[in-house]
C-alpha cells in the first residue's frame, strides 16, 4: 500500500513522506518539500513498480560503480581488447568528470542529452557517438542488473551533420598506379589486394593462405587482426564475406605465396619473421614512403638539413578501401553489392558514406532520354 504523509523533522522543518513497497516488496519512502512533488514521485514510482522497472534511489550505484561493473563484464565475456579500452578511454574522458559520481537513477534522458550538447562542436560526429555508444552500453548493462530502470541514452539526439559531412580523400587511379610502382616489391601485392577488394587493414592483416581460393577466385574473409595483433572475427556480422577477385589478381597472389616469408601461422602478408604485421608498422615503413618516393605527398613548410621541403604522405592505408568503394562504383556496382563487398554493417553506412558516388538523376534522365529515343526515334 502507498502512503503520503506529512512530517515535522525535529528541527521544525515539514516535509512530505512517501511510503510504498517496491518490486521486492521492501518498504521503501522518500521526502519531499512539497507535496506535488512527492505526490509526483510517488505516482511515477507505482507505475514503475507495476511494470517492473523500479529501482529505489537508495538501492542505486553510481555512474562510476556502474561503468567498473561493465566494463569488467566487456572483458569477461571476451570482447575484442582494442573495444574495452575504447570504452574505457571514452567513459573517463567524457562522461566520468561529468557524471561519474551520479547516482543511476539521478540520470535523465536530458541531463545526457545536455552532456552530448556540451561536448557538440568540441569533438567530430563519429567521436560524439562514441560516447553516446559507451553510455547506451553501460546502462543497458545496468538495466539488466537492475541497478536502473531504464537506459537514458537509448534515445538522445546527435547532431545532424548532413551539410557539414566530409567526404572521404582517396588516391585517383594515376596515383594509385604511382604508389604501386614505387612501392617496395615485398609490399607491392598488399596494396594493389587493398585496392581491388577494399579489404580493411586489420583483414588483410589478418588473411590466411587457407582463405584465398584459388581455383574460384574468391578470397574468404573470416577473421581480422586488432591494435594488439590478437585474431578476432570480422567487425560485423556481414563483414564476414566472400570477395571475387579477378585471373590478374589470383595470378599474382600465386606469385608472392612463392616470395611470401614462411609463417606457421599461415599469413599472406606476415613479417620476414612470420609474424602478424602491426597496422604502423605498413602505415609508416611502407605506405607513406611509397607515397613520398610517388610523389604523392603535401609540403609541410618545414626544411630538413640541407635546406630541402619536408614531405607528408597524403593519404592514410585506409584510404586505399575508399579507393576500391569508389571503382566499384565506377564499375557500375549497384549499392548493395558494394554494401557487400566492402562488408558494411547496412546499406545506409554504405550510403552515407559513398553515396555521392552512385549515378545521380541528372544521369537517370540521360538514361531516360537514350531509351526513348532508341524507341522512337
Amino acid at each position: 500500500m502507498a502512503t503520503l504523509r506529512k512530517r515535522t523533522l525535529p528541527s521544525g522543518k515539514i516535509v512530505w513522506q512517501a511510503d510504498y513497497r517496491d518490486g521486492g516488496g521492501k518498504r521503501r519512502h522518500k521526502q519531499f518539500t512539497l507535496k506535488k512533488d512527492a505526490d509526483a514521485f510517488l505516482l511515477g514510482a507505482l507505475g514503475e513498480v507495476r511494470t517492473g522497472q523500479h529501482v529505489a534511489a537508495s538501492a542505486s550505484v553510481t555512474v562510476a560503480k556502474a561503468a567498473e561493473a561493465w566494463l569488467a563484464h566487456a572483458e569477461k565475456i571476451g570482447r575484442e581488447r582494442a573495444t574495452v579500452r575504447r570504452y574505457r578511454d571514452t567513459y573517463e574522458k567524457y562522461v566520468a568528470p561529468r557524471m561519474g559520481g551520479t547516482k543511476l537513477t539521478a540520470v535523465t534522458a536530458p541531463s545526457v542529452q545536455n552532456l552530448i550538447d556540451d561536448l557538440t562542436g568540441t569533438m567530430s560526429l563519429s567521436s560524439l557517438k562514441k560516447v553516446k555508444g559507451a553510455l547506451v552500453s553501460l546502462f543497458k548493462h545496468a538495466v539488466t542488473r537492475g541497478q536502473a530502470a531504464i537506459n537514458p541514452a537509448r534515445d538522445v539526439i546527435l547532431p545532424d551533420n548532413k551539410r557539414t559531412v566530409t567526404r572521404p580523400e582517396y588516391p585517383t587511379k594515376a596515383e594509385l598506379r604511382s604508389i604501386i610502382e614505387h612501392a617496395l616489391p615485398r609490399w607491392r601485392p598488399f596494396f594493389r589486394l587493398a585496392t581491388v577488394t577494399g579489404m580493411r587493414a586489420s583483414e588483410m592483416r589478418g588473411l590466411l593462405w587457407k582463405d584465398v581460393d584459388v581455383e574460384g577466385g574468391v578470397i574468404h574473409v573470416r577473421r581480422r587482426v586488432d591494435m594488439y595483433n590478437q585474431f578476432g572475427p570480422p567487425k560485423s556480422k556481414t563483414g564476414t564475406r566472400d570477395i571475387p577477385i579477378s585471373e590478374a589478381t589470383v595470378a599474382m597472389l600465386v606469385s608472392w605465396q612463392k616470395e611470401c616469408p614462411a609463417s606457421e601461422l599461415g599469413l599472406v602478408f606476415p613479417t620476414l619473421e612470420g609474424a602478424v604485421t602491426s597496422h604502423a608498422n605498413i602505415q609508416h615503413r611502407a605506405f607513406w614512403p611509397a607515397q613520398i618516393r610517388a610523389g604523392v605527398s603535401t609540403d609541410t613548410g618545414e626544411k630538413d638539413k640541407k635546406g630541402k621541403a619536408v614531405m607528408d604522405a597524403k593519404y592514410s592505408l585506409h584510404a586505399l578501401r575508399h579507393a576500391a568503394a569508389a571503382l566499384f562504383i565506377e564499375q557500375g556496382f549497384a549499392p548493395k553489392k558494394v554494401q557487400s563487398l566492402m562488408g558494411h554493417a547496412s546499406l545506409q553506412m554504405t550510403y552515407d558514406t559513398y553515396g555521392y558516388l552512385f549515378p545521380s538523376e541528372d544521369d537517370d534522365r540521360a538514361k531516360l532520354a537514350t531509351m526513348e529515343s532508341a524507341l522512337f526515334g
